[in-house]
């Protein structure tokens, strides 16, 4: 599933209520997004900078629930569910090149 971050919505809302619309649950039956990572660091990765120019690339990826959601340049996120007999509790997450 492809998502696109709305203007005024953060990276972090907008990866539970991506994932949350995949799984076809409400966001809040989903695990806390703060036992997988720091949503205001998520945010703060991906947020403007403090000139408020935009961060130049950045892609992230982890797993959060049953999903690998890869966070590209804070504009867009992509989902995709994961073998249903690996679950984010037992594995470690993955982090893929860091956001300048």
């Amino acid at each position: 599933m492809e998502y696109e971050i709305g203007a005024n919505e953060s990276v972090s809302t907008a990866v539970v209520c991506a994932v949350s619309a995949v799984e076809g649950r409400e966001p809040r039956s989903l695990r806390p997004l703060t036992d997988v990572l720091d949503p205001d660091a998520l945010d703060t990765l991906f947020g403007s900078r403090h000139d408020v120019t935009a961060r130049p690339g950045g892609r992230l990826t982890f797993v959060y629930s049953k999903c690998w959601v890869t966070v590209d340049n804070g504009e867009y996120l992509t989902l995709r569910p994961i073998d249903p007999r690996i679950s984010d509790e037992s594995g470690p997450d993955v982090v893929d090149s860091g956001a300048q």
